[in-house]
């Protein structure tokens, strides 16, 4: 049973953050109706290989917009602006969302008070750089710079380095998503709307639980320390004779085991008996053990790792993740009605009812106003003269 069918997102997105979020919220079965200017468009549709032959449907764009509806709409003008309260009136829509910068609310129609006066339990959420009082641009990068992020990533003696995927864009829209899941709750318990401003700075920051605390409370100095870890050893990446495997040994009792094998004998000695020992030492320690690891292929050391349970995997390329046996039942797929492209797309965080029921099919990323016609006209009853006229006024 799909508990969300009923449920109407609206969202003026463009980029990542505010998209990936309503990307989920498609995954969920709700109804997602992402607006764009009538010219501009999302930047992110021009962004990659143009790997369907047609403008602002390159790659980049079709990874996180499946499942949705585009309209639209140019919400400069007044005529916009009363568009757009018609849509929330008549589409009965439960939640907005918005990545436009603050100052850009009032004068777009679309700050929480003026979408309030169209239906009062509406629940508005603004995801921000830096918060609702601030205009900064706010780039992956540099959100990661700022929040402390890029300075914990990265080998010691070198560089600061970005994350390998956008935390601050992701893991704010997966902030957004529960908060969001919080004011639906509310509004059944209470039947009402909710304001919610979210700043991608505050969500990123807020990963940082460990270095905060011992850097605030204790004077520790955390910083990037490459493949190890601040607190467990051996915890790194290791050659092996075809590849590399990342080993984490968490315990003591663990490294015992370890130690117990024959391959690794010879670091059974008495100063590595605790996790202290082997943290005091672990430059050392990490150069030994690496010259025993690349003796052996990857497949020797997981198969010994496994049998005596201490963490270990072959560090996979992507490729080889796509058919991890436990990612490849979970895979997404989007089929393109107009070109029969199939588009693989990630798994979700868990498995939906919604894409259960779908066989784990979402529509596929929709084109550019592909939904006017649907909305505009089947929905809120205007004629192709209606439409034809305001799409000539740049309303459309």
């Amino acid at each position: 049973m799909n508990i969300f069918k009923n449920i109407t997102v609206v969202s003026l997105e463009q980029a990542t953050v505010a998209p990936y979020l309503t990307y989920r919220f498609a995954q969920d079965g709700m109804t997602v109706i992402r607006l764009e200017h009538p010219v501009y468009g999302d930047p992110n549709r021009f962004i990659g290989d143009n790997v369907l032959g047609e403008e602002r449907m390159n790659a980049y764009f079709l990874c996180i917009n499946a499942g949705k509806k585009a309209l639209t709409l140019n919400l400069a003008e007044a005529e916009g602006r009363e568009l757009l309260k018609k849509l929330i009136q008549e589409l009965k829509v439960d939640i907005f969302v918005t990545n436009q910068l603050p100052k850009n609310y009032q004068k777009l129609g679309i700050d929480y008070e003026a979408l309030c006066s169209v239906k009062e339990d509406i629940i508005w959420l603004g995801v921000t750089g830096f918060g609702p009082d601030s205009n900064e641009g706010a780039y992956d990068p540099i959100l990661q710079a700022r929040s402390g992020l890029m300075e914990l990533t990265g080998e010691e003696q070198g560089d600061p380095q970005v994350v390998g995927i956008p935390l601050p864009d992701m893991g704010t829209s997966e902030h957004a998503y529960g908060l969001l899941m919080k004011a639906l709750f509310k509004r059944q318990c209470t039947g009402e709307g909710s304001k919610i401003d979210l700043a991608m700075f505050e969500s990123s920051v807020s990963w940082l639980t460990v270095p905060i605390t011992l850097t605030a409370s204790f004077g520790k100095t955390i910083s990037r320390r490459g493949n190890t870890h601040e607190f467990f050893s051996p915890v790194s990446v290791y050659p092996t004779s075809n590849g590399y495997v990342y080993l984490a040994v968490g315990n003591d009792r663990q490294w015992k085991s370890m130690v117990s094998q024959d391959r690794f004998k010879t670091l059974d000695l008495p100063e590595y008996e605790k996790n202290a020992g082997r943290i005091k030492d672990v430059v050392n320690l990490n150069k030994t053990l690496a010259g025993i690891t690349q003796q052996c292929t990857s497949e020797e050391l997981i198969a010994l790792f496994n049998e005596i349970t201490v963490p270990i995997s072959k560090i996979k390329t992507v490729p080889e993740v796509i058919q991890d046996p436990l990612v490849k039942k979970k895979l997404l797929h989007a089929i393109d009605p107009k070109t029969n492209t199939r588009v693989t797309l990630a798994p979700p965080p868990n498995m939906t009812d919604f894409l259960e029921t779908t066989g784990n099919e979402l529509s596929f990323p929709p084109r550019f106003g592909e939904h006017n016609r649907e909305i505009y006209g089947e929905k809120l009853g205007m004629s192709d003269e209606q439409m034809a006229a305001i799409k000539a006024k740049g309303i459309l």
